[in-house]
């Protein structure tokens, strides 16, 4: 039998990424330094406020554009988007290991949304190609390494064109992300901008309920936090939201907010 935890030496070693491009443009020095100044004059003041408030405050300030990345576990972002960030384009990491039921969301959200761009970002390599290249089954023995090819280094090329980003991270969501900032520069000196950090699950589905959101189906199966399907599994009543993702690794995170 196979043991396919196992890296087979004739594959290339998953901490060698793809040839192609894996990286963001550096941003102009002039709109680097607008966002440095805007985070260390806004971050603390920002810390709690309303969702409304925050991204009033984004289409105010902000040096560029904005992009608002979605996973499409909910659709809150894109809601509140349509009523604060007119135009803002949104960004959908279609890692290709999703559940049929994300990418449906996916397409409804472009559908009831049609003046804000759903971007579809992909990895450089298809699934067969990161199979073929890397060994099947990456995402058992490497998890960190198929986040990295199929959501860090996809993300960061389609960011490029932005000032900065907004994203879902709420501090609900589990003690890694417990003290997350509402307003904070990236590694990359982009806006991370996160309106939801002190909403609870519970704030959640209520917004979803008032505001007739699309909601994605595995929400009300026991799948509190989604991800990619091989990676995501139900959680039990009072576990932590994100108990079911890499349950079979360590990992908690897939890197694209550490």
């Amino acid at each position: 039998m196979i043991n396919l935890l196992n890296q087979p030496s004739d594959f290339r070693d998953p901490d060698i990424s793809p040839d192609g491009p894996t990286t963001t443009s550096p941003l102009p020095h002039r709109v680097a330094q607008q966002n440095a100044l805007l985070v260390d004059d806004w971050a603390a003041k920002l810390h709690n406020a309303p969702a409304s408030e925050i991204l009033q405050w984004a289409n105010e300030y902000a040096p560029g554009p904005l992009v608002v990345t979605l996973s499409m576990e909910n659709t809150v972002l894109a809601e509140l988007a349509e009523l604060h960030l007119p135009g803002a384009d949104f960004l959908f990491l279609d890692t290709e290991y999703h559940f049929p039921e994300t990418l449906e969301v996916a397409d409804q959200v472009e559908a009831r949304y049609p003046s804000h761009r759903l971007v579809r970002a992909k990895a450089q390599l298809t699934r067969a190609q990161q199979d073929e290249t890397y060994g099947p089954n990456l995402y058992l023995r490497a998890p960190g390494a198929c986040c990295r090819m199929r959501k860090v280094e996809p993300l960061a090329v389609h960011m490029s064109p932005y000032a900065g980003w907004i994203t879902g991270l709420r501090r609900a969501d589990g003690p890694t992300r417990a003290d997350a900032p509402a307003l904070s520069l990236d590694a990359t000196g982009r806006l991370k901008i996160s309106p939801l950090v002190t909403w609870s699950l519970e704030d959640t589905a209520a917004f979803e309920r008032d505001n007739d959101l699309i909601i994605h189906p595995l929400t009300r199966q026991g799948y509190p936090s989604i991800g990619c399907a091989t990676c995501t599994l139900p959680v039990a009543e009072g576990e932590d939201p994100r108990a079911g993702r890499w349950a079979f690794a360590t990992k908690t995170e897939c890197g694209l907010h550490e």
